[in-house]
């Protein structure tokens, strides 16, 4: 294995929006002290590592949209979105040095996607590997990015405030609204 890759997701509790995976391949020089889980970053330092993970290392983002959602159910949208995410970031690669078979897979969790390479599920994997915890910044911060851009369409609903997640306020909104575009409807919204 000549390259490991943090694969994690960010969108599995809301009820509106999409599911987001991170990939992210790590350079040897990286300044692992930025990283920790995106849930205990605050937007601010989150923000900041990921954009240190955009300018220094190889990442994609896959997303499952609540349509798959509703389809398939969050458990396979989720590795869904994983899978997408690899492979986005297996063509961003050079294909010169890189073969995806030669790449170690860690995500974080029990299950892992089905994927052409060794894939490893690691319990609490966001808060031990850096790999991890930089594709979990990645995923959480590019799923609140595009909740907040959706928020200019349907601006009654607030997704700028709570990006999907069921606070009070978001449920008060869906049972005076009914449910958007993006909500899952698979999933209780009030």
């Amino acid at each position: 294995m000549n390259q490991i890759c943090g694969v994690d997701e960010a969108g599995r509790g809301p009820t509106a929006g999409p599911v987001t995976a991170g990939a992210v391949i790590l350079p040897h020089d990286f300044p692992v002290e930025i990283l920790k889980d995106s849930k205990q970053l605050s937007e601010k330092k989150r923000t900041t590592a990921a954009r240190i993970i955009m300018d220094q290392a190889a990442w994609a983002t896959g997303w499952a949209w609540p349509e798959e959602i509703d389809s398939i159910n969050i458990h396979h949208a989720v590795l869904l979105a994983m899978k997408r995410a690899f492979e986005e970031l297996v063509s961003k690669l050079p294909p010169e040095g890189f073969e995806a078979s030669s790449c170690m897979v860690l995500v974080d969790g029990l299950f892992t996607p089905s994927l052409p390479c060794p894939c490893r599920a690691i319990v609490r994997g966001d808060s031990r590997i850096p790999e991890i915890m930089a594709a979990s910044i990645i995923a959480k911060t590019m799923r609140d990015l595009w909740m907040v851009r959706y928020s200019w369409i349907e601006r009654d609903y607030l997704f700028e405030k709570h990006k999907g997640y069921p606070t009070k306020e978001h449920r008060e909104i869906c049972r005076r609204l009914g449910p958007s575009p993006i909500h899952r409807l698979s999933f209780r919204l009030f």
